[in-house]
């Protein structure tokens, strides 16, 4: 692997919930790995009046919340040695002087802005750092989603600060794609020749993509319900899930021959129609029910969210793919809060053999592979043995990768391997934009027809798997989905 350069990571929305919860204990396990150079420094902005020691012991009370067993008093003081905490508003051009006068302390750092704060800013905070000549070099910017909430607002958002910062600059991030399941996804495919010939419609009878909350809009209702499951989900993780699981070969590793392969994908996906939306998406909204074996309000009781809103909670569809490869092979996606498990899994099914000598069992998991990003991460592959005995009886058995079982060590969180990636100035795993623009291209006719729509969305009880109709999205083409066959 290669080593990670001197750099200087610079956090804007540094005393925010992204920051606390999930960006330090990252960078707090690398450097506990020891993975980061001496030479890296994090700047925190924020625009709290706190001073450093302040901001240390919030970081740290929080670090202890969030990194459980991992802890510790002297790798947390060696880490903390690291974090700058600074005053700035993001949005006054001035302030950002001082920023440069620290960052050209130690110019030859690779330079990191990380902007997590809401999209509105994006441009402004682009703006100022190219005021003050922070946009050159080796610097590099990451976005986090969503970037915009339709195709124009997206559009506008990536030229605005595509004039600040090249395109080779900008790192749009997708925590998902940096799970150890989803690139098992890429070595799986390319580098086992058992699974290349198999890998298409002749054998594949259908995919599902699932990923599931038990949780509902946890204190973030103002935002949902202007965005909802589609935007907040589907056109992101889900369908950047899809376009690994569909892609060509690639050429070589190289950023932009994965991510060609991709946009390829996202091109061919059938555009829905008014028709096409009526029968083959569902949204939902969740009621009063249970989640976690506690009593859960509706959707509508939430605090923030409009009395009346029609935003979904909840959505499935069925995806096809105008493609060779994949003609007549349907995608189902799914993905909803409160609902009985957290879950987030891949399911490509294979067509059972076409004259079975033999009498099948009553379960329908063979021939199945499951790729599960959480919970757990692991890979299972199921299939029919005979059972033991004077009797040719077949049973469903699996073939399991546990990632912890197998490697025997700790696998990096996404956002560990996210933020050396921009370090390191790999862009492979992070969304290029004429992907987001198909994205948003395939996502807003279903947008278009449901805010036309005056039917409000399909109600379903928290704590279960959603909506009836979507279980009969997929009984319609004789198919169930996994937890129910």
């Amino acid at each position: 692997m290669t080593s990670i350069q001197p750099f200087d990571m610079v956090l804007f929305g540094g005393t925010g919930d992204l920051v606390m919860r999930k960006l330090l204990p990252a960078l707090y396990h690398q450097h506990q790995d020891g993975s980061l150079p001496e030479q890296g420094r994090i700047l925190c902005l924020g625009r709290s009046k706190a001073d450093q020691a302040d901001y240390l012991s919030t970081a740290e009370n929080a670090a202890r919340q969030y990194l459980g067993d991992y802890f510790n008093d002297k790798d947390w003081a060696s880490f903390a040695a690291r974090l700058l905490y600074l005053k700035l508003d993001a949005q006054e051009k001035s302030a950002y002087a001082a920023l440069a006068d620290r960052l050209n302390e130690f110019p030859e750092h690779v330079r990191v802005f990380y902007l997590a704060t809401a999209p509105n800013l994006f441009a402004g905070i682009c703006e100022n750092l190219s005021s003050v000549g922070l946009n050159k070099g080796g610097s590099r910017v990451v976005l986090e989603k969503p970037l915009g909430h339709d195709l124009a607002s997206s559009q506008a958002i990536n030229a605005q600060v595509g004039k600040y910062f090249k395109e080779a600059q900008i790192y749009r991030i997708d925590h998902y794609l940096g799970k150890e399941a989803v690139q098992n996804l890429l070595a799986l495919r390319f580098s086992n020749t058992f699974f290349e010939p198999l890998w298409r419609r002749e054998w594949i009878r259908d995919v599902q993509i699932t990923v599931t909350e038990q949780v509902g809009v946890e204190g973030r209702g103002d935002f949902y319900d202007k965005a909802g499951a589609l935007r907040d989900m589907v056109q992101n993780h889900l369908l950047q899930l899809l376009c690994f699981i569909a892609m060509e070969p690639p050429a070589s590793a190289d950023p932009d021959a994965v991510r060609d392969e991709k946009l390829k994908v996202l091109r061919a996906l059938r555009r829905f129609g008014p028709q096409e939306v009526a029968s083959k998406t569902v949204r939902g909204q969740y009621k009063a029910g249970a989640a976690q074996g506690k009593p859960a309000v509706g959707y509508l009781s939430e605090p923030g969210i409009d009395p009346n809103s029609k935003t979904e909670t909840f959505v499935a569809l069925k995806a096809e793919i105008d493609t060779w490869r994949w003609a007549g092979v349907p995608f189902y996606l799914r993905t909803g809060k409160r609902m009985q498990e957290r879950m987030a899994e891949i399911v490509i099914n294979f067509r059972q053999v076409p004259h079975s000598i033999f009498q099948q069992p009553t379960e329908t998991t063979s021939n199945r592979l499951v790729i599960q990003l959480q919970p757990e991460e692991s890979v299972k592959m199921y299939l029919l043995a005979k059972q033991p005995g004077d009797q040719m009886k077949l049973k469903s058995v699996h073939l399991d990768l546990d990632f912890d079982e197998m490697f025997k060590a700790r696998r990096p969180d996404a956002y560990e391997r996210l933020l050396t990636d921009v370090i390191r100035g790999r862009l492979t795993l992070f969304m290029r934009r004429d992907e987001l623009d198909e994205a948003w291209k395939w996502v807003e006719p279903i947008l278009d027809a449901w805010e036309g729509s005056d039917e409000p969305p399909k109600q379903y009880t928290a704590g279960t798997w959603g909506p009836a109709a979507s279980s009969a999205l997929l009984s319609r083409d004789g198919f169930c989905w996994h937890e129910e066959g």
